[in-house]
């Protein structure tokens, strides 16, 4: 069984602060200050740009790759990583496409991340070529798996709710089809298994810098499937996916497997930090993190409901069908997640009225709820969210 309260001690929270906003940003792990502090020092310092050979800078998107791997279920030598999400998605949609001769449709639905559905929507009108993005409701997307449908492009957990559709059986019923997949992990690595090899799932991507902790702009990832790797074409054939970059050919042609998915140079310094968080992932396993994260989520929704009747649960009400987080609704409810933040209690909040908050069992425990919950039926039975100070919207909710 995982010692959760010496996963805790792993990261630098700020005292006075209930952090249960990890589903957006995860919190700093002490290693990963030395850690970058190390290689921008031993590394780059002294090193300088033999560090691509010396210290492996080179091949550190594949040996972070295979390490998540190991969390989302893919095969060794299926992920790797680098660039930012909305560049994978990008990648793993055009490379989609182009499997699926003669489709014109990707099908997605209303809880995908808007990023996602803008990048698709960019790509089909560079392309030109008479293709369609339809967008159903989450209920209605098994029953629109037809086979005039190219890709299917879904978020596994819906980011402001956090339901879960069933990657397995809609990537069965895709596969029957002939429909190829890309899953976006963005709120499911790190948070809930994922079982990619065993579901069939073709493409996937995510991000690092949400549970599994990289650090903001901490580089995303993308998975391909082996079976697909050898055929996939790479819309974005950067220099570094080239087959043999410092031959310094004028001509593409793609690496072997993942490789071929890489684009541009590797972010050293956010991967060290990467690299730092993901030890602490050595620590535990998928399913102990998914049985905690159900229990304290239960927990909140709980003590929730006993004393706010004023929020309303917007996640599914069956643990299994919602990911690590939970969200209320609530007409003034980015009023009231400022007072909490002022409390230090730091969820966030989606429009038009989810107050949403994340549970990570690495350096969340049952206190922590029991404290937060409090601090939530305190400000609402209080009013304390009725300032002026507390309408004001930032750029970032």
């Amino acid at each position: 069984m995982t010692d959760f309260a010496a996963t805790k001690a792993m990261f630098d929270l700020p005292a006075g602060v209930l952090y249960l906003d990890g589903n957006s940003l995860g919190p700093l792990p002490k290693a990963a200050v030395a850690r970058v502090g190390d290689m921008m020092r031993q590394e780059w310092g002294e090193m300088l740009i033999t560090g691509w050979n010396k210290a492996g800078w080179m091949g550190m998107p594949t040996n972070l790759g295979d390490r998540i791997g190991g969390l989302i279920g893919a095969e060794p030598g299926s992920v790797v990583v680098g660039d930012t999400l909305s560049i994978k998605v990008y990648q793993a949609v055009a490379s989609a496409l182009d499997l699926s001769k003669g489709r014109r449709v990707v099908l997605s639905d209303t809880g995908n991340f808007p990023s996602d559905l803008y990048m698709v929507e960019g790509l089909l009108r560079s392309l030109n070529a008479g293709y369609e993005l339809r967008v159903v409701e989450p209920a209605a997307v098994a029953d629109s798996i037809t086979d005039e449908i190219a890709v299917l492009m879904l978020t596994e957990v819906d980011y402001r709710t956090g339901r879960m559709h069933d990657m397995k059986k809609l990537s069965q019923q895709a596969r029957a089809q002939g429909v190829i997949t890309v899953w976006d992990l963005a709120h499911s690595a790190g948070a809930i298994p994922v079982d990619l090899a065993g579901c069939n799932a073709d493409f996937a991507v995510g991000c690092t810098y949400k549970y599994l902790n990289g650090g903001p702009g901490a580089p995303a990832f993308i998975y391909v499937a082996p079976r697909l790797a050898a055929s996939v074409r790479p819309a974005l054939s950067g220099w570094l996916g080239h087959e043999t970059p410092f031959a310094f050919d004028l001509n593409y042609r793609p690496g072997a497997g993942i490789e071929r998915m890489r684009v541009g140079t590797p972010p050293v310094i956010q991967m060290a930090s990467l690299a730092a968080a993901l030890d602490i992932w050595d620590m535990t396993t998928m399913s102990d993190i998914r049985a905690r994260s159900i229990e304290l989520t239960e927990m909140f929704v709980a003590l929730i409901e006993e004393t706010c009747p004023q929020l309303t649960l917007a996640s599914p009400r069956d643990p299994h069908k919602r990911g690590s987080q939970v969200s209320f609704r609530f007409e003034d409810g980015y009023a009231a997640m400022q007072a909490l933040i002022a409390r230090g209690v730091i969820g966030d909040f989606r429009a038009p009225d989810i107050m949403r908050f994340g549970f990570t069992p690495l350096y969340i425990d049952e206190d922590d709820v029991r404290q937060a919950a409090a601090i939530v039926s305190e400000i609402m039975q209080t009013r304390a969210w009725d300032r002026p100070e507390f309408k004001i919207r930032q750029k970032v909710t």
